[in-house]
Parts: C-alpha cells; sequence; structure tokens
C-alpha cells in the first residue's frame, strides 16, 4: 500500500507489518461499526462503501507514520466522507462515533505490532503518540468541517423546496388531483388534517418574524413549513389531530415581534389559497406599527365580506356612513353599545350590565346612533342592516377610517 524509501526504523517496521494485513483491520472496523451503529446496518451505507472509508482513515495515519510525518496532510479521504455521509442524511454524531470506534481499535492494533516486534518497537509507537493524535485530530477535523459546509448546503436545498412547495399551495397551482398529496408528502403534512395558515409580518429584513417558534411548535407536536415574502413570511402549520389551538396561538403570541394573522382553522390542504386571504385580512386589521395576532372567525358573513371588500365597504358606509364621521371619542362610544343593546335583544336594562353603566344611557346612546342610520330602529330591516355592518366593521376594522368625508357645513 505504502513504499517506504527511507532507512528502516521500529516504528516502520511496525507500520509496514500493520499495512500487509490491512484488509483484515479494516473488515474487522466495519463489522464493528455495524454492530455498534444502528444507521450503518442499514441500506444507506453499503459495505464496500463503509470499508472504503475506513481504509482512506487508516491510510492516513499509517502513510504519516512511515514517513516520519514529512507527507504533507492530504485529509481529501476524510472530507469526502464528511460530505457523502451529510448527503446520506447520517447523523453527525454517529459519523464521529464510527471515527472514535475505528480509531480506538487501530490504536489498539498498532500497539499490539509493536511489542510484538519488541521493545524497540513499542517505545517507537509511545514516543510517536503525540503524532498520532495529532493526525487523528487533523482528522476528524476535516470530517466535521466537510460534513457540516454540506449539511449547510443541504439544509439551503431543502428549505428551497419547501419554500416552493408552500408557494404552489398557497398560489393554488399544487392543489389539482393528486399533486396535493405529493406536495403534503413533501412536506411531511399529512393530505387532510387541521392547518392553519400564517402571515408574520417582518420588521427589519433578515431578522425572523418569529424568533423561537419552531422550538415551541415543535413541542407542541406541529409541523411547520414556510416562504419568504416582501414585508412577512407565510407559513402552513400542521397541527396534530388532538392538540390545542389555543397552545398555537399562545406560542405564535409569544414569538411575534410584529403583527401576525392567523386563517381560521381549515381541514385539507387544498383550501390553502383560500385560507391565506382570511390570514392577510387578519393581518391588515391589526393597527400598524404594533405587536399582535388575529385570527379571523370561519363564518358566512366573514366568506361575505372577504369576496368582494369593495362592496362591503359601500354597504358599512351605507348603514353607518354618517355615524362613522363622528368625532372619534362619540363614534366610540356609540360603537361599543350598538354590539352590547344588539346581544342583549334590545333590552336597555341587560345591555347597561355589560357596558356597567345606567339604562337611560344606554337608551340616550341609542337614540343618538339612530339618528345616523337610515330608520328607526324599531325596523327589523334596519336593526338586521346595523347587526351586519357592525359585523362588517369586527371583521375589517380599517372600514372604521375608510369612509366619505363629511357633507360639507353651509
Amino acid at each position: 500500500m505504502h513504499d517506504v524509501k527511507t532507512a528502516q526504523t521500529p516504528l516502520t517496521e511496525v507500520v509496514r507489518t500493520l499495512e500487509a494485513r490491512i484488509e483484515s483491520v479494516v473488515s474487522e472496523m466495519a463489522d464493528l461499526t455495524v454492530r455498534e451503529i444502528a444507521f450503518y446496518r442499514g441500506p444507506t451505507v453499503s459495505r464496500e462503501a463503509l470499508c472504503a472509508g475506513l481504509r482512506g482513515s487508516v491510510g492516513f495515519i499509517l502513510m504519516h507514520l512511515a514517513d516520519d510525518g514529512m507527507a504533507p496532510h492530504d485529509v481529501s479521504a476524510p472530507t469526502e466522507t464528511g460530505r457523502t455521509r451529510a448527503l446520506q442524511g447520517a447523523p453527525l454524531a454517529d459519523v464521529l462515533r464510527v471515527y472514535r470506534l475505528s480509531f480506538a481499535y487501530f490504536w489498539e492494533q498498532l500497539l499490539m505490532q509493536a511489542r510484538a516486534s519488541g521493545e524497540d518497537g513499542t517505545q517507537a509507537l509511545l514516543a510517536a503518540a503525540s503524532r498520532i493524535w495529532a493526525l487523528a485530530e487533523a482528522y476528524s477535523t476535516a470530517l466535521t468541517e466537510s460534513y457540516r459546509e454540506a449539511a449547510a448546503e443541504r439544509m439551503v436545498e431543502a428549505d428551497r423546496r419547501r419554500s416552493a412547495l408552500v408557494a404552489a399551495l398557497l398560489d393554488g397551482t399544487g392543489t389539482d388531483g393528486e399533486e396535493v398529496w405529493e406536495t403534503a408528502r413533501l412536506l411531511g403534512f399529512p393530505p387532510q388534517g387541521r392547518y392553519l395558515v400564517a402571515v408574520a409580518e417582518t420588521t427589519r429584513p433578515g431578522d425572523p418574524p418569529l424568533p423561537g417558534l419552531q422550538h415551541r411548535l415543535r413541542a407542541l407536536d406541529v409541523g411547520s413549513a414556510w416562504r419568504p415574502q416582501p414585508g412577512c413570511e407565510v407559513g402552513i402549520l400542521s397541527l396534530p389531530a388532538r392538540g390545542k389551538v389555543s397552545a398555537v396561538l399562545d406560542a405564535l403570541r409569544a414569538t411575534a415581534t410584529a403583527r401576525v394573522g392567523l386563517s381560521p382553522l381549515y381541514l385539507t390542504l387544498d383550501h390553502t389559497r383560500h385560507s391565506l386571504r382570511y390570514a392577510q385580512v387578519a393581518l391588515d386589521s391589526l393597527p400598524p406599527d404594533g405587536i399582535g395576532l388575529r385570527q379571523l372567525d370561519d363564518t358566512p358573513l366573514t366568506d361575505l365580506v372577504l369576496a368582494n371588500l369593495d362592496s362591503t365597504r359601500r354597504a358599512v358606509n351605507r348603514v353607518l356612513g354618517g355615524l362613522l364621521c363622528l368625532p372619534d371619542n362619540e363614534r366610540t362610544t356609540l360603537l361599543a353599545t350598538a354590539p352590547a343593546w344588539l346581544g342583549a335583544h334590545g333590552s336597555a336594562t341587560d345591555a347597561a350590565e355589560a357596558l356597567y353603566c345606567h339604562p337611560n344611557t344606554v337608551r340616550y346612546r341609542m337614540r343618538r346612533l339612530e339618528e345616523h342610520l337610515r330608520g328607526s330602529l324599531e325596523d327589523p330591516l334596519v336593526i338586521g342592516e346595523l347587526a351586519i355592518a357592525l359585523d362588517a366593521l369586527g371583521v375589517l376594522p380599517a372600514l372604521l377610517h375608510d369612509h366619505p368625508a363629511p357633507p360639507a357645513a353651509h
């Protein structure tokens, strides 16, 4: 294996003797690896490939011992092994454990051979021990650095692939026929389950909008896949069958650094595009430059509001236009009183209990509100219009500030 051209020394004699039976040494190392490490018992790494890597590591050290350390450090073998194992998905801990087990066995063989050659061989090997450990460190470092570099490349490629799959679901191009099943499989999601779409606003480029979220989601057994967008990141969350949605909301709130919009729960991935609209509107309805989470309810009215925002805006302005033009304090008071009055089925007494005020105060406020409606509150049609307009404001609070200017005073 190695042509020793220098004068024979006790150490080179040990090296040459061990080189002569390197195949049996490598075979024993491979047996030890397969016996001790489960990953190498699988089909990913063949025995031939395992032996080739071990043979390279043994040859690396023997070459330097035979040349008395004069040969350059050629770490191409551990570099290639580290890269290959990373691309194969082998855990780094297992890859390094192979090296430690094999090196311990190799050292035992060196020591045994040195002792068999006599006292001079043993002393020569012990004198070279520090050099051997330095070689071992160089090998281990090259393997680790190569592994981590390849693993980082693999992670970037995987993130790009997942991002592309998320994009296909968000724009609806990956939800036809069997395609959604394949997309779900690649993302590690069930094609039917419990899902949420989250839109998280980014405040500065490069900063994650939800730092630490992945750790919290893993603890809840929630899978996720994300795609960066201008000004935000969009994620699909896959919830376990029996997990609590409230726990996921708590995790999002705890890690949010800006606004986060969340869709209602949905059950099939082909509804992702529809759910994205809910999440985006939920984010847009939060106060700008703040931190918070909002999830829209899945109601027929919400569907109607989101189906045509222009029609919703016109309808709200027709019903509440005069009211929306009032000064902020008065408008806020009347808009807080109306839902309580409706929830109390028109009872001023019950509404007053909810609002912690006198019933006459409720009656006065409702008369003031009635002045800005399209008819009397004794008319069921007017009450129905008021209820729908208030619900629309609940879905889209921005409509409070999006109304025609009041008529000019004469």
